[in-house]
């Protein structure tokens, strides 16, 4: 456990190139938690599970999709409530560290718009060729969902090999993350880290069939 004041933005980014994240309890929680746990969820950049439904509501155009415009209002739905999720672990401090790393480049967004409201999204770190996903949350049907296949293609594009998700989940695993061990995490994140990465290689308004093809592995 550290108290949350002594960790700096310099800190977190070392923090993630050694295999290690941040988690508060709770958001009234001052203090934050380091984690390196025994499994670790990741998903294969070649393996994401993209269903005829989901495919159907990319090509239809239901949303918006744009990338780092609105870092707070992604961090405040992440931050919300939902089933199964009563309780959040972000507090002040983790959006005063994620925020100013979101200024300075290494964390970005993928968000949902309808209209002028966002319906959902997701953030996370970018370091080397390792993205590490913090959260996602969707105000609509399909949204996040939507936000992780752009995600996973504007990894492709950019050339990135590890897309990790701290833990596995039911849903996660029904798009493709697979658990692996802390060692095997280690490996890949250490082959990852020297890679020259690019998070805005793939264009905002790329086709839904690019966005599709890259989220399957089919072309990079």
């Amino acid at each position: 456990m550290s108290s949350s004041a002594s960790i700096t933005p310099e800190l977190l980014l070392h923090a993630y190139a050694s295999g290690l994240f941040p988690m508060a309890e709770d958001a009234d929680d001052e203090d934050l938690r380091w984690y390196d746990p025994s499994r670790r969820g990741v998903f294969p950049l070649d393996g994401f599970n993209v269903s005829k439904s989901l495919a159907k509501a990319i090509r239809s155009g239901a949303f918006e999709i744009r990338i780092d415009t609105d870092f707070f209002g992604v961090l405040a739905g992440c931050a919300e409530s939902a089933p199964g999720r009563e309780k959040t672990w972000i507090n002040g401090r983790i959006a005063e560290l994620y925020g100013a790393l979101f200024a300075h480049g290494f964390v970005h967004t993928v968000e949902a718009w309808r209209g002028e409201d966002l319906v959902g999204g997701l953030y996370g770190v970018a370091l080397g060729g390792a993205f590490f996903g913090e959260s996602m949350f969707h105000r609509a049907t399909d949204a996040s969902k939507i936000c992780l296949t752009y995600l996973v293609a504007r990894l492709n594009r950019g050339g990135f090999s590890l897309l990790d998700t701290q833990y596995i989940t039911p849903h996660l695993a029904s798009l493709g993350a697979v658990e692996i061990s802390r060692a095997a995490y280690h490996r890949r994140l250490r082959a990852a880290l020297p890679l020259q990465s690019h998070f805005r290689a793939l264009p905002v308004d790329a086709p839904a069939d690019t966005v599709l093809a890259l989220a399957r592995g089919a072309a990079r």
